[in-house]
This record gives structure tokens, C-alpha cells and sequence, in this order.
């Protein structure tokens, strides 16, 4: 099934990713070659600075690895996934959650609830991006902020041609030796290169009502942290 077969078939991805949920972490950490842990989570984790009493949605969670070092901080983290696979294991893994089933386009929260919310890995694989943004935004109180972490488009053209090669062929090939579902793994590295660039992801942010966007570039803009803030 391809990328555009998948997007008009929200309940195909949720049983993709139920189908990959047991060794998502480590095909992740393999195919990354690291940077996520070492780096691109550290650094999303900063730029949430978490702190004790601060109520956080960690939308997409899958199965709450991102959680972990929120909760750790002092924070009270609720970690949503539309995958119950991933939250199976995630509560099998990390029981002291609060893990809740729920879509990105449809959020099981009242208005004003969380201080932040965040999204990692996932934004691009929601139907609707804008629909999506706006959910997050009724979910954050006003003065609250948003954080995506995200695949983006590297900066520099030679290696932005060399990365999207990378994507489409190494990651499959990855995933085969390591997932139990190589197929899911050729979508994600697909649904990477049809991805927006950073500034066009900003003005979707904006569009949805969101003030103060901004984003940094990681690793020459292999991904980037877009941030916004909910107005008073």
C-alpha cells in the first residue's frame, strides 16, 4: 500500500504501526544511527523544559519512550497514540504512564487543558495537518506552547539529495533485517520525502492559529524543532 493509499486510510496506518510496535524503538535507534537519543530527543527535550507541576501531551507517543524524561522532570505527562499496539507495549514497558488512545484530528481533551503539547516523528502522517494543528491548539491553555519534533529538508542541496536517497533505499533495507513489517518503514521514508520544509511547516503552524513560530535546524536540517505559542 502506498503514501497516498495509507493518507485516505487513517485505520491502515494505525495498524501499520500496531504491526511494528514491538521493535519501533530499536528499528528507530538502527536506522538513526543514534542521533535520535543521543541527540534529537535531548534536544526536543530542552526545548520543552519540563518541570514539576507542568502538564504536558505527548501526542503520537507510541510507546512512551518520549514520555519517560518528561515525567522524570517532574512533569504530568499524558502520552495519546491512535495505535493501541503501541500502547500495549508501552504500558507492558512503562506501566507508571498515563497512556491514552486517541486521534490527532479528534483529541479526547477539554479546551485549555495541557501547558504544552508535542509531537514527534508523526506530524507528517496525520490526514489532515492543519486540522491537526488547530486540535492542539483548543487542547494548550493560552500562553501555553506547542513543540514539534520533525523530519525535515536539510539545508545544504548535495547532502539534501544524498539524505532522500538514503531514506528511500538504506532505511527499507534497515528495516528488513531488523522489523518484523519492512513495508511500514518504505512508507515512513516516503512519507519523508513528500514532507514540508521547515518554513512551510511554519506558516501551516501559523495557519492554525498559533503565534510566535519559530524552528532550529538539526543536523544541517535532517530534522527540526518547530515551536509556537498559543496566545493570551
Amino acid at each position: 500500500m502506498t503514501r497516498a493509499d495509507l493518507s485516505k486510510d487513517p485505520q491502515a496506518v494505525a495498524a501499520m504501526f500496531d504491526n511494528v510496535a514491538e521493535g519501533y524503538d530499536r528499528t528507530n535507534a538502527v536506522a538513526t544511527m543514534g542521533l535520535e537519543k543521543l541527540y534529537w530527543r535531548p534536544a526536543t527535550l530542552t526545548a520543552i523544559a519540563p518541570r514539576k507541576g507542568m502538564k504536558i501531551l505527548d501526542l503520537a507517543a507510541g510507546t512512551g519512550a518520549s514520555s519517560i524524561n518528561l515525567r522524570e522532570a517532574g512533569a504530568e505527562v499524558v502520552s495519546c497514540d491512535f495505535s493501541v499496539g503501541m500502547l500495549r507495549v508501552g504500558k507492558r514497558r512503562h506501566p507508571e504512564l498515563d497512556l491514552v488512545a486517541g486521534d490527532a484530528l479528534r483529541l479526547p481533551f477539554a479546551d485549555d487543558t495541557f501547558d504544552v503539547v508535542t509531537i514527534s516523528w508523526a506530524l507528517r502522517n496525520v490526514n489532515d495537518v492543519g486540522a491537526a494543528l488547530q486540535e492542539m491548539l483548543r487542547v494548550t491553555r493560552p500562553g501555553g506552547r506547542l513543540v514539534v519534533l520533525e523530519q525535515s529538508h536539510p539545508t545544504w542541496k548535495p547532502f539534501r539529495v544524498v539524505y532522500l536517497e538514503y531514506m528511500m533505499r538504506a532505511v527499507p533495507a534497515v528495516a528488513k533485517v531488523v522489523s518484523t513489517n519492512p513495508e511500514a518503514y518504505e512508507y515512513l521514508a516516503e512519507s519523508t520525502r513528500a514532507w514540508l520544509p521547515q518554513e512551510p511547516l511554519a506558516r501551516a503552524i501559523e495557519g492554525a492559529g498559533w503565534t510566535r513560530v519559530e524552528w532550529r535546524n538539526l543536523t544541517g536540517g535532517l530534522v527540526a524543532i518547530h515551536r509556537a505559542v498559543k496566545a493570551s
